[in-house]
């Protein structure tokens, strides 16, 4: 599919390529959301339609909505490398930067089929809540390192401010960008775009508050 399958980061499997794998099974996965709705295929669905045991599911996705952020999950796993490697900018700007590399590193052809075509494949709330999850996750690690840089504890308020708001901004450019179609262009210009006004806010309330 062109707007090819994207679910959570999977669990390193052994004896298998990684990437391939998981990618037949988001594929296996995305047709039979279309044909069946989501609440309406079984993990056991998904397995066979690959041509792999249900255990080898479970050896790359704790659940079946996981198959939904594939190329995103693995495009973000590499946000914490990032942030620990920035140098010679504020705390801010270090995120800035490191969200608009790994949208400028995606795969423009990589598009999570969750964003184009919920409706179709009728994904309700689990697609809410799966969602979610990503966005706590890093959220928390964008505020981890946001405090750190800046001496304060994990739990301080500006800290997490920080983490959901360019989060935010970086997940509404994604959606934005994902729906557009076939003009959608690479992923690094909209995010640049939706994350750096935030940046400049944020960095002007922390340099007031330092």
């Amino acid at each position: 599919m062109s707007d090819g399958p994207g679910p959570t980061r999977p669990r390193r499997p052994v004896g298998r390529p990684r990437r391939s794998s998981a990618e037949m099974l988001a594929d296996a996965a995305a047709e039979l959301f279309l044909e069946n709705g989501y609440a309406g295929t079984t993990v056991d669905d998904i397995a066979r339609r690959a041509g792999v045991s249900r255990g080898t599911f479970f050896n790359y996705f704790e659940a079946k909505s996981d198959l939904f952020w594939l190329d995103l999950d693995q495009s973000l796993a590499d946000l914490g490398d990032l942030l620990r490697a920035s140098s010679g900018l504020s705390p801010v700007r270090a995120v800035e930067a490191a969200l608009v590399a790994l949208a400028e590193a995606h795969d423009p052809e990589r598009v999570p089929w969750a964003l184009t075509q919920s409706e179709a494949m009728a994904l309700g709330d689990d697609l809410v809540a799966s969602a979610a999850v990503r966005f706590v996750r890093q959220q928390g690690a964008v505020a981890s390192y946001v405090a750190e840089r800046s001496g304060r504890d994990r739990s301080d308020l500006s800290a997490q401010v920080v983490g959901s708001a360019l989060i935010a901004a970086a997940a509404a450019a994604i959606s934005t960008w994902a729906r557009a179609g076939v003009s959608r262009g690479p992923l690094g210009p909209v995010v640049a775009a939706a994350v750096g006004p935030v940046a400049d806010g944020l960095d002007a309330r922390e340099a007031r508050s330092a």
